[in-house]
């Protein structure tokens, strides 16, 4: 059973450990500049909400929801011009997994479907993820939970592969 708790300021030291191993240092930027992200999530600075995601009560890793309309126009959206290319009542969801010995075993998929299920039930509808597309093993995890690349966006987003949920459910 996959569960969610918001991230805490007790929960930053063992996120840093987490974003130093390879697997995360791969795909996501430098380790204390992204904990200062989390840091002004959860001081409230940021309107993205973190949290840690459960197997069976053990944390696993790490999910996060931002808003694309709070994005849009800031000085974030320098760095991302695509995020104006969005709709604007869009959330994106950012995950990864804790530990390599868990990735590649359907838990990143199965997190996904269950966050996804949760924002459904808080009533959103547009759902995004954007993957750098050389992270074939998070692409297809992606298109397993039900995201499809955003064909009207391919070509137009640098680094990054905007995928959308295509199904109402999570799942395809």
């Amino acid at each position: 059973m996959i569960s969610f708790r918001p991230v805490t300021a007790e929960d930053l030291p063992m996120l840093a450990t987490w974003m130093a191993r390879p697997h995360w240092r791969h795909w996501w930027g430098d380790p204390e500049e992204e904990l200062n992200n989390i840091r002004d999530m959860v001081e409230g600075r940021d309107t993205t909400r973190p949290f840690i995601f459960q197997e069976g009560g053990v944390d696993k890793g790490y999910i996060q929801v931002w808003f694309v309309g709070d994005q849009q126009g800031s000085t974030f959206a320098v760095d991302y011009p695509w995020l104006d290319l969005l709709p604007a009542e869009a959330v994106g969801v950012d995950l990864s997994i804790a530990a390599e010995e868990d990735v590649s075993r359907g838990l990143g998929t199965r997190t996904l479907q269950a966050f996804v299920h949760e924002l459904r039930e808080q009533g959103h509808e547009r759902i995004i993820i954007d993957p750098d597309p050389a992270n074939l093993r998070a692409v297809k995890a992606y298109r397993k939970a039900g995201f499809r690349e955003i064909e009207a966006l391919l070509g137009r987003t640098g680094d990054y592969l905007l995928m959308e949920l295509v199904s109402k459910e999570g799942v395809s």
